[in-house]
């Protein structure tokens, strides 16, 4: 059996080839991440907070890197970002393919929906750890590299394939789309 790996091989055409990790060892390192966690922490509640802020940190720098290798060119509205982080950014980095659906009428909210999930490769959630949001890490991320560009959003699961759902969604509501300030005027 051939190993799978996180960055695609070869690179579609618009994205650059990135050094590739195994996703096997990937899976088993997140693992060894929440076992951590659990067994520091004890709540499960308070693991969900620790893995979204482990996100969050990791989205403000994420984005820069994705900037710089997707040459990615200013987006105009919620939606287009939404869709280059479906299409671009999973597989430029997690070698997902997402799609984006459930719009709501006014354009703030919709579902990121995947099924393949590199972070969920060997897992088995026991009955005791249901309250547990696997994959909340994600919803750190896209939080994060989002207000590094002006949007402010809340990022949540509802949809788990761990709990038995047949897709993984993650469910993004923009609150706040900033204008770019600079802390400077051209006349001085």
């Amino acid at each position: 059996m051939q190993p799978r790996f996180l960055a695609p091989k070869p690179a579609p055409s618009n994205l650059p080839a990135l050094e590739q990790m195994n996703a096997e060892v990937f899976a088993l390192t997140y693992g060894s991440i929440i076992r951590q966690l659990l067994s520091d922490l004890e709540d499960l509640g308070e693991v969900n907070k620790q893995l979204d802020k482990m996100g969050y940190n990791i989205g403000i720098r994420l984005i820069d890197e994705f900037l710089a290798k997707s040459k990615v060119s200013r987006c105009s509205n919620f939606r287009e970002t939404v869709d280059i982080i479906a299409k671009q950014a999973f597989l430029l980095f997690l070698n997902m393919q997402c799609t984006v659906s459930k719009w709501t009428q006014d354009g703030n909210e919709c579902s990121l929906i995947f099924t393949d999930n590199p972070l969920t490769e060997f897992v088995e959630l026991p009955s005791e750890f249901q309250e547990l949001q696997y994959c909340s890490i994600l919803c750190g991320v896209i939080r994060g590299s989002l207000e590094m560009i002006n949007m402010d959003v809340d990022v949540r699961i509802v949809g788990d394939m761990l709990k038995g759902d047949e897709v993984h969604e993650l469910r993004l509501r923009l609150k706040e789309q900033k204008n770019e300030e600079f802390p400077y005027k051209d006349d001085e």
